[in-house]
């Protein structure tokens, strides 16, 4: 097996981030990789369904904002160049792949929550990500 030359790591910006972000750390140093990382917003339209009768848009702006800021500091704390941190609206498991795809990336880090039962048949990112992957897959068990 050639080794890894572009990883892209998954977060959602909590704790349970660093871990993964660690675990890709550590295989960019082994593979002298190069390191992206993309945190996906999903549009509150996505999340309640658009079932909610009133204009989201201010809302969903002030996110964006927190969350760039967010991942500029999380991105800083793992030396990720800012040009390699990607905020990206959409559903999380399409983005992240779409994103892999178009950087090039041979390698997606994902936090896993190992779910079973009813949690695992409707899903998680994860497995959306594992089942849509242009390239291999590492899922690091978090919150265990």
């Amino acid at each position: 097996m050639s080794g890894y030359s572009h990883i892209l790591v998954a977060v959602d910006l909590t704790e349970e981030s660093t871990g993964v972000v660690n675990r890709a750390c550590a295989l960019c140093k082994a593979y002298s990789a190069e390191l992206s990382c993309v945190h996906v917003i999903e549009p509150l339209s996505l999340a309640y369904g658009g079932d909610i009768p009133m204009d989201l848009s201010a809302i969903q702006e002030q996110i964006q904002e927190t969350t760039r800021s967010h991942l500029s500091e999380f991105g800083a704390m793992f030396n990720i160049d800012p040009d390699n941190q990607h905020l990206i609206f959409g559903r999380p498991e399409t983005e992240i792949d779409t994103l892999a795809n178009q950087i090039g990336a041979d390698l997606i880090v994902v936090g896993s929550h190992g779910r079973h039962g009813l949690a695992l048949i409707l899903g998680s990112t994860a497995n959306g990500v594992l089942h849509g992957a242009p390239c291999d897959v590492l899922a690091v068990r978090v919150g265990i």
